[in-house]
């Protein structure tokens, strides 16, 4: 799960959730090949999906999971809630669970009533569904104190926004296979926004 190296968190605030990234992709722990690699997806505009785990697996993974919601839309005629999207990614990675994806997903989104939604899984689809915060990568021990460290109940958009980027930026500070620089969203009622952030290039 190491091999290509990674970090994702996801917060919830007060009517809005945030979901961040280290842009690191590294081969076999030791070559950094690539130094703007997000491992954030845009299921929809109040849905996103963060991928960890061997690089392959989540290019494979992503595009069976924008298939699944496009058909879904299609047959519907409407976008999936976070609840159901998680559903659908639990039952995909435990359908495979004899020879499983090596990625770790956290979903971060936001429901119809605008009520946050975040949860995360193992490669077998174990869900994790919590109201505060949940991370998975090389180093979720660093990524975890961060967290409970910085968290706050009912944060702001921008006040989310500050905590989620300490948390990422003071874990990935103490992990050699992710970190250079990250990127955040934040979802809100009102819409959403994209960040990018800084950070040690070594």
């Amino acid at each position: 799960m190491s091999y290509n190296g990674a970090a994702v968190i996801a917060m919830t605030g007060k009517d809005c959730v945030a979901i961040a990234s280290d842009l690191r992709l590294g081969i076999n722990q030791n070559q950094t090949t690539a130094v703007d690699y997000s491992k954030l997806h845009k299921i929809h505009d109040k849905l996103y999906l963060g991928l960890t785990g061997l690089i392959s697996d989540q290019l494979t993974f992503i595009q069976k999971m924008r298939f699944k919601h496009e058909m879904y839309e299609l047959r519907e005629n409407r976008v999936m809630s976070p609840k159901v999207f998680g559903a659908v990614v639990s039952a995909a990675l435990y359908e495979k669970r004899f020879s499983p994806y090596y990625t770790e997903p956290v979903i971060a989104g936001l429901d119809k009533d605008g009520k946050p939604y975040i949860t995360s899984m193992d490669l077998i689809g174990a869900d994790a569904s919590t109201d505060d915060f949940v991370v998975a990568g090389d180093n979720v021990e660093s990524l975890l104190g961060g967290c409970e460290t910085f968290y706050r109940a009912n944060l702001e958009p921008e006040e989310l926004f500050t905590v989620i980027s300490n948390c990422l930026m003071s874990g990935v500070n103490r992990d050699c296979l992710s970190g250079w620089g990250g990127v955040v969203t934040v979802i809100h009622k009102d819409g959403s926004f994209t960040r990018t952030l800084k950070g040690r290039m070594d």
